[in-house]
């Protein structure tokens, strides 16, 4: 394999690629996402800067995707601080977890998302959308919501939402161990196709966990829920901050 060839890999390794090159289009992504009220310091001790807190309020976010092209069927959940860059409001990702080895290893590679392994589950028990993370055999977070008892009025704003810039801090060692990528990465979700979106009353509940520590922003109080079904695409990101510069 010469210079040329091995340039054109995708991803490692040689002989079986973890992943194809992107965009990702995905269909039918499913979300729970559950608001609530936590500690205004500890929100800013969690956004690295330049980044500026927007509020006391954050979410968890439980995700299904049945049909990610080159990445496979898996479920997701995750912590969304919304904060400002340079003005403009965004979502910074705090912690992520998945179960499936090409989104992990191609969401830290690529775009800096904050993955590690957990098993998240998004299903619809009885009368209530309910959405469970386990990590080391422990369920450490815990969301439900009413199911499809009311939407939005224009599903225009929920793609806006959908497509609103979330932002990663993207830490990549070089061999010596020393930085060799340091930045906060803008990734921005397009051809965004909304389904279906309903809101309505939804509880959190967090446990404290040493290696999925999303308790460390407890609930103070609970906002609304939010559950939506979309197609949408996941292109390349764009650097937005460069530590290292």
């Amino acid at each position: 394999m010469n210079k040329a060839d091995v340039l054109k890999l995708s991803s490692m390794p040689l002989q079986s690629p973890t992943y194809p090159a992107g965009p990702y289009k995905f269909y039918n992504r499913q979300y729970l996402i559950v608001h609530y009220r936590t500690d205004p310091a500890r929100i800013r001790a969690m956004l690295p800067e330049p980044l500026m807190p927007d509020g006391d309020t954050v979410s968890i976010q439980w995700l299904d995707l049945p049909d990610g092209e080159g990445l496979g069927a898996y479920s997701a959940a995750l912590q969304a601080i919304p904060c400002t860059f340079n003005g403009e409001k965004c979502n910074f990702l705090t912690q992520m977890y998945v179960d499936n080895c090409p989104p992990l290893t191609g969401g830290r590679e690529i775009w800096g998302y904050p993955m590690k392994y957990g098993v998240a589950t998004l299903t619809t028990a009885s009368d209530t959308l309910t959405g469970h993370l386990r990590y080391a055999g422990q369920t450490v977070a815990t969301g439900t919501m009413v199911y499809k008892h009311g939407g939005p009025s224009d599903l225009g704003d929920i793609a806006t939402l959908l497509q609103r810039t979330q932002v990663t801090l993207k830490l990549i060692p070089d061999i010596d161990g020393s930085p060799a990528i340091a930045q906060l990465v803008g990734i921005n979700f397009a051809a965004v196709t909304v389904k279906g979106a309903w809101t309505g009353r939804a509880r959190v509940a967090l446990v404290p966990a040493v290696n999925c520590p999303m308790a460390d922003l407890p609930v103070l109080e609970q906002r609304d829920g939010l559950h939506i079904v979309a197609d949408m695409t996941l292109p390349y990101g764009r650097v937005l901050h460069d530590y290292l510069a």
